[in-house]
């Protein structure tokens, strides 16, 4: 097992080689405007995900997506140098879609205070449906006689004999 630490450093390290060498060394004209995002790896040190955005529509992510499984084998063998390892981390590329998650989460929230908004436009308006006090009072002349009443009765705390 190897250390937590250790692999979150070399997570770091792949996710700054591999946007170092897409940013200097790849020089496919499919490669679109791309933002290595993260990098994780397993704990034994042979697979390693790396995530990336692409600025544009889905053709430039396809294109982006190509040039970058067409550069793996260069970018694994740059990594597996870089880190000193026995064996090279195999890489996998996913596309991060952070960005519209965010977008449709706004967008709920966004229609969830509305709806609130709504509500309590509504609320304002709002009239009781039946009387304002809908319980019912009694006389506070006939309470203070009934508890004077109880109190004479019976004595407290048992039997005293």
């Amino acid at each position: 097992m190897t250390d937590p630490a250790k692999v979150r450093r070399h997570a770091e390290r792949i996710r700054e080689l591999v946007a170092s060498v897409v940013r200097s060394q790849i020089k496919d004209p499919r490669l679109g405007m791309i933002t290595i995002t993260d990098a994780r790896i397993t704990a034994d040190l042979r697979d390693a995900t790396v995530f990336y955005t692409v600025l544009g529509d889905a053709a430039a992510q396809a294109s982006t997506a190509a040039a970058l499984e067409s550069a793996k084998g260069m970018l694994r063998s740059t990594v597996g140098k870089a880190l000193g390892l026995r064996h090279s981390p195999t890489l996998t590329f996913v596309l991060d879609d952070v960005q519209d998650q965010v977008k449709h989460i706004d967008d709920l929230l966004a229609a969830a205070r509305n709806a609130d908004a709504e509500v309590q436009r509504l609320a304002a308006k709002a009239q009781y449906a039946g009387e304002p006090q809908p319980y019912r009072v009694e006389d506070e002349d006939t309470d203070e006689v009934e508890d004077a009443d109880t109190e004479d009765d019976e004595p407290r705390g048992g039997d005293r004999r």
